[in-house]
């Protein structure tokens, strides 16, 4: 049997003996009413008359949605205030579930489904253009949303993995061009509030289950937004969904939510997207979350999401008021626009376990991944390009550039791969460590690199005092000769490629400690290497090339115990290779047991605790160390490079020419097996100074420009 209901503006028709629907929708934004206003915002300074501010007509439902049986006879229909009684077209979404004639009335037929019953006023020059909506879902009494839901490890096995929650409902969102439909909530209406209008979802839950809600399908001018007291995972199953007007996913749970990423998704913004929300409620991306983003995929299959933020208000691609954590099988691919703000944005943390991580910035002084605390790498592949030249910081008062990641607190790596390119002016590969976080916390962690590769290019110019560099660490503030520093870094493993073009390549403003690991840095700008603090080598492998300044730089004491270091320097004296701040009485120390190949020359007044000698040697080759029974180890010459300062424990002998296996380090600098052939060259003693002559001082105390 059909049922047939006229909806009067004024007074709200009741009908009989039924009981009043009471649903709050605690969401002032909800996306159940639209406006329509083309009055401008900003001054006209035309000289052409303002146009009037048009009034808001009042429309409103007095309910977001209503969910009946087929065949209930007792409920109450959502009422239209209209207090000027200005016309109205009515319409339905879904004519299968229900219908609504030009005067109001709505039939509601016996199918189960979910119809949007919308009216409309058009405006006029007085009152503006309105659209408001609600939800009628009709169900036939089945608990659609009781499903368990099981998803793939996430291969953490801590309460980041999804796999280790269990999720009782399941929720499903499925978006068609200009309209969405939701089902798995009839049987919790009390708890579960949804608001369609259009393709804008809005879902507040403030039940104890554990929901999953599934999203799919497309629009290109929808959005989901979640209020929520629950951790809860957003399954991403074939969506893509576009919101001209901002966050495409607006999740304003402080809870931990799960991004499953299952298939191909694509989530976006509008180039003219105005991010507009309430004054308590945060929107600072495409896809933002108040609580924790955990990104994961299925074991198998292409699983990924495009997340693209075109906006012109600095709004990021993916942000999270918490932290951001990428765990295994899934490929996430952000790009944020040239007035867009950052790749990815977390106030606490960004933790790369595993997956993949594609990050593509265009905007000024914006970053691929930025974090109020610490950047983590532990595995995965991430891969991140940056174009955004200098802009000034009006937070910070100053002029500032961009970079591939950026850490207020330091930035750590045990594993994985990660790619840098920064083309911008002023740009950074790793930026770690600044002031502000130290004042207010009273310190700054040390950074650190155990394990993974580190590969990053930077090649843009200095701008506004702002230059390039491809890892900086740490903080110089104050004047004059006051200043404070701040920030160490640690290599103890995994590798390090870096090349930079207009400046130093590797600077920290502490102390810089390598004892294991493969560092090498080259540099057309400045020093390759550069520490403010001590710098210590106690091993592992490290090559510094500056052809414009100190190929390794410190202003205190360099110490160097172990492992092997080639530094090379083209610039000619003062500049040498191997630089310490000897005008400040500090002093460059090779002790037993190092291995050590300069071109350039030594910083003069060096103390060594084994012999240092001339060695020539093949430009463009390897040549190598022998202890009178094996060969120590064989360095590749750069082109022009055929004498040099060498330290080794037992040397008894050089070789040039020499052939090596596939196992180098270094980037192809270093080789420690699989030497063999060459001939014999005889060591000299070495006489000191710069370029194998004369003592070196360098442009600034310990050889670097000033800061």
């Amino acid at each position: 049997m059909k049922k047939i209901f006229l909806l009067l503006c004024i007074p709200a028709f009741l009908l009989a003996g039924c009981t009043r629907l009471e649903i709050q929708n605690t969401d002032p934004t909800a996306g159940t009413e639209t406006t329509t206003d083309d009055s401008d915002d900003e001054d006209d300074d035309s000289g052409a008359t303002d146009t009037p501010e048009l009034t808001d007509p009042g429309l409103a439902w007095s309910a977001s949605s209503l969910i009946i049986l087929v065949d209930q006879e007792d409920y109450e229909l959502p009422t239209l205030t209209n207090p000027h009684q200005l016309p109205i077209t009515f319409a339905s979404s879904n004519s299968a579930v229900a219908t609504i004639t030009e005067d109001g009335t709505v039939t509601i037929l016996n199918a189960v489904g979910t119809a949007t019953i919308s009216a409309a006023f058009a405006g006029d020059d007085t009152y503006a253009a309105r659209t408001v909506s609600y939800a009628l879902v009709v169900t036939d009494g089945a608990d659609d949303g009781a499903v368990n839901t099981s998803f793939a490890s996430a291969g953490s096995g801590d309460d980041d993995d999804i796999s280790q929650t269990t999720f009782t409902r399941l929720v499903t969102v499925t978006y068609s061009g200009s309209s969405a439909t939701v089902s798995g909530y009839s049987a919790v209406a009390d708890v579960m509030d949804v608001a369609v209008s259009g393709a804008q979802v809005t879902i507040t839950y403030t039940g104890t289950e554990n929901v999953a809600y599934k999203l799919s399908g497309t629009s290109s001018n929808g959005f989901f937004k979640l209020y929520s007291t629950k951790k809860q995972a957003l399954w991403l199953s074939g969506l893509s969904l576009t919101n001209p007007s901002g966050a495409a996913i607006n999740n304003q749970s402080g809870k931990r939510t799960f991004i499953y990423v299952d298939g191909t998704n694509t989530l976006a913004d509008g180039s003219s997207a105005t991010y507009s929300t309430s004054s308590d409620e945060d929107m600072k991306a495409v896809l933002f979350s108040e609580g924790q983003l955990i990104f994961s995929g299925p074991a198998s299959g292409t699983n990924k999401l495009t997340v693209t933020a075109n906006n012109a208000q600095s709004k990021s691609a993916i942000a999270s008021d918490d932290y951001v954590r990428m765990l295994a099988n899934a490929t996430v691919s952000v790009t944020a626009g040239s007035s867009a703000g950052h790749g990815i944005k977390a106030n606490d943390y960004v933790q790369l376990s595993d997956g993949t991580l594609d990050i593509t910035t265009k905007a000024a002084m914006k970053k691929g991944i930025t974090a109020d605390d610490y950047v983590l790498v532990e595995g995965g592949t991430t891969t991140i390009t940056v174009s955004g030249g200098v802009a000034y910081d009006s937070d910070d008062s100053e002029y500032t550039g961009s970079a591939g990641i950026k850490a207020d607190n330091y930035f750590g790596m045990t594993g994985g791969t990660v790619t840098i390119t920064n083309t911008g002016a002023g740009g950074k590969g790793v930026r770690a460590g600044n002031y502000s976080y130290y004042t207010t916390n009273g310190s700054l962690s040390d950074s650190y690199i155990s394990g993974g590769t580190l590969t990053i290019k930077t090649s843009g110019s200095e701008s506004n005092d702002v230059s390039t560099k491809a890892i900086k660490i740490g903080f110089k503030e104050g004047s004059g000769r006051n200043y404070v520093y701040g920030g160490n870094l640690v290599v103890s493993g995994g590798s390090i490629i870096a090349n930079t073009s207009k400046s130093e390549t590797i600077e920290t403003k502490g102390k810089l400690t390598i004892t294991n690991g493969s560092v090498y840095a080259y540099s057309t700008g400045d020093d390759a290497i550069n520490s403010q603090g001590e710098m210590n080598i106690s091993g592992g492998y490290v090559y510094g090339h500056s052809t414009a300044n100190d190929a390794i730089d410190t202003n205190c004491d360099m110490k160097i115990s172990g492992g092997y270091v080639f530094a090379v320097t083209t610039k000619g004296s003062p500049e040498v290779a191997l630089d310490a701040n000897t005008e400040s009485g500090y002093k460059l120390y090779i002790y037993s047991g190092a291995t050590v190949v300069a071109y350039g020359g030594l910083e003069s007044g060096y103390s060594a605790s084994q012999t240092v000698y001339s060695m020539s040697g093949t430009a463009n080759a390897w040549n190598a160390l022998y202890n009178g029974s094996s060969f120590i180890a064989a360095f590749k010459a750069p082109s022009g490079a055929s004498s040099f300062a060498v330290s080794a424990p037992s040397l008894s002998s050089g070789y040039k020419g020499v052939s090596v296996g596939s196992s180098n380090y270094c980037n192809g600098v270093w080789a420690t097996s699989g030497i063999s052939g060459g001939s014999s060259v005889s060591l000299s003693s070495y006489s000191g100074g710069g370029n194998q002559g004369g003592g070196g001082h360098g442009g600034g105390p310990g050889g670097g420009r000033g800061w």
